[in-house]
């Protein structure tokens, strides 16, 4: 078959990771990068570096990656629908609800596959534990926790951790459970000197039940990228940075410790580590891409799914913005 004509806008720190994987990728040919800041990686060899979206299109693509800043996704992306382009923008789909509105509206009127970018899907340890939590291996999930922090990425300006991160974690939270949110509230900290947040603690409830706690921030020296699902009979633990995935199962010995036996609950039992195909992420999530192009089976995260994502991340910074009760000593 004659292979996809690939387009990349931005080659920045995630547009260089994508312009490797489109060089490499099954029927996809990647024919023009452009990114009017240049090539600072020195991705794209010999034929250099178009200036715009324009410049791009003129190409002649048939699909296209859009890594720029946020606040230009919603031009690039309209532009792009208008040409009849397929395309796969890197998340948060927009800056705002109404730009990811009429980014996704533009791509189903036009009847052109329209992706977001939210790679954490397409982790290993995440794929294996959705399918093991699909197989009944956890029972009734309880509650979701996520921890994402580290250093402050230079690289980020025009969005809050919120958008940058936290949208990782509720879109994998939904995804994982295949629950979509119900309420959602949260708390923000503003400790770089920057107009947007670096730190926020969301909590919420998904339409199944389950509670959920993401914890993240751009303040932290290390770096921590855990999701844990605690549930009926015991515990999932997935480490996105290393694409480990560990189970702690509640104990069935009887405790014979006099002490203990006055605690009601759960008790510690037997801990599995689970070995997998460990795929690179952003490769499957290309395939994934260019699979919808092609009308083949695929699990790519389409612009509806990213626009439900900014939703619930806007409505988590506007209750962080409210004046909330304070709790008085007595």
């Amino acid at each position: 078959m004659t292979p996809l004509r690939a387009g990349l806008l931005g080659v920045g720190m995630m547009g260089r990771h994508h312009a490797r994987v489109l060089h490499e990728l099954d029927d996809v040919e990647l024919v023009g990068i452009a990114d009017a800041a240049g090539d600072p990686h020195g991705v794209a060899g010999t034929e250099g570096v178009l200036p715009d979206v324009d410049a791009l299109i003129d190409a002649g693509i048939d699909i296209a990656v859009v890594a720029v800043p946020t606040r230009f996704h919603e031009d690039a992306a309209l532009a792009l629908a208008e040409a009849g382009v397929h395309t796969l923008v890197e998340k948060p789909i927009a800056h705002t609800i109404e730009a990811g509105r009429r980014m996704t509206d533009a791509f189903r009127v036009a009847g052109l596959v329209g992706a977001v970018g939210h790679i954490e899907r397409f982790n290993p340890a995440l794929q294996e534990l959705r399918r093991r939590l699909e197989a009944g291996e956890l029972g009734t999930a309880y509650q979701v926790q996520t921890r994402r922090q580290g250093p402050f990425p230079s690289r980020i300006a025009d969005v809050g951790v919120a958008k940058d991160l936290a949208s990782h974690d509720i879109d994998l939270t939904a995804w994982v459970t295949q629950s979509d949110y119900a309420e959602v509230a949260a708390q923000t900290g503003f400790r770089s000197g920057r107009e947007h947040e670096d730190m926020i603690a969301i909590t919420g409830r998904l339409e199944s039940g389950v509670i959920v706690n993401h914890l993240v921030n751009w303040l932290s020296p290390m770096k921590e990228r855990v999701t844990i699902v605690t549930g009926e009979k015991g515990a999932f633990v997935a480490d996105t940075s290393t694409g480990d995935l560990t189970f702690f199962a509640n104990g069935t010995v009887p405790l014979e410790w006099e002490s203990m036996t006055v605690f009601r609950g759960v008790s510690e039992g037997d801990v599995t580590r689970f070995a997998f195909a460990k795929r690179e992420p952003l490769r499957v999530e290309l395939e994934a891409f260019r699979d919808a192009v092609l009308g083949r089976p695929n699990d790519v995260v389409t612009m509806a799914q990213g626009l439900r994502t900014l939703e619930v991340v806007e409505l988590a910074l506007a209750s962080a913005a409210r004046p909330h009760a304070r709790a008085n000593a007595g």
